[in-house]
């Protein structure tokens, strides 16, 4: 049995400053913010007959009342936060991993208490010894002293169900998840398959660390899910968060589940 509710986060503005600044399409015009990459961030839930599963954490940013969003959102689909048992983590940049502890009153805590998180070994070293400001460390201090995480390396089995891989093409550690319980496909393919326009029209994206692998990649997995009739998770999908794939003709075309 496997069970998918997006967590919608919300929708942003990047610069070259990497911050990331709320921006509603009703509301604002992209025209005010030049040299920006607009995004959408949508975390998951996954229920699986071994428990409750989350992939990557969002912003950790909170609503107007001062609630994580990620924990409303999970509780408005009648679970709890305090029931996830593993975080699978596909790389370690701000917008996928920032959510992976919150301020709890002047306290940085787990914004998951109970769960394993569950990291690539050489992505964490890479985050530590990398100057990038994609990589916050100041988050994954917080996430070594718990004594939470669950590091993997390489492919293969975390568990019967969940297998992983290490892609690349993102970044240099990037990796994606298949969950398979009971017959049923789930791929979280984090941002190597972000969003489903990127299976739709070929192009190699200039914040890919290796543009031509990710593109090839994209291709690959879009190839696997339409013959495996994979459930896709999409974490940036500006409107269907989740799809099964078609091939047709050499053309993909994505068929919602919402």
């Amino acid at each position: 049995m496997v069970k998918v509710v997006p967590l919608y986060e919300g929708s942003y503005s990047v610069d070259k400053s990497k911050k990331f600044i709320p921006f509603d399409p009703e509301v604002h015009n992209p025209k005010d913010r030049p040299a920006s990459l607009f995004v959408y961030v949508q975390p998951f839930l996954v229920e699986t007959s071994a428990g409750l599963l989350v992939f990557d954490t969002g912003l950790g940013y909170k609503n107007d009342e001062g609630k994580l969003i990620i924990h409303e959102n999970i509780r408005k689909a009648g679970y709890d936060p305090e029931d996830v048992s593993m975080v699978l983590m596909s790389h370690l940049h701000f917008d996928h991993a920032a959510g992976m502890i919150f301020d709890n009153n002047g306290s940085m805590q787990l914004t998951f208490p109970n769960a394993e998180y569950v990291i690539n070994r050489n992505e964490w070293e890479t985050a530590y010894s990398s100057h990038s400001s994609s990589y916050h460390t100041d988050i994954f201090d917080v996430v070594q002293r718990s004594g939470s995480i669950h590091f993997i390396e390489g492919n293969g089995q975390l568990n019967e169900r969940i297998s992983y891989e290490v892609t690349g093409g993102h970044c240099p550690f990037h990796q994606v998840f298949l969950i398979n319980d009971g017959g049923e496909k789930a791929f979280y393919g984090g941002d190597i398959l972000p969003e489903p326009e990127q299976l739709l029209r070929r192009f190699k994206a200039k914040y890919d660390f290796d543009g031509a692998r990710s593109m090839e990649l994209r291709e690959e997995f879009g190839k696997l899910a339409a013959k495996e009739n994979w459930l896709c998770l999409f974490y940036h999908a500006k409107s269907e968060p989740m799809g099964r794939v078609e091939l047709k003709d050499d053309a993909f075309r994505i068929r919602g589940e919402l």
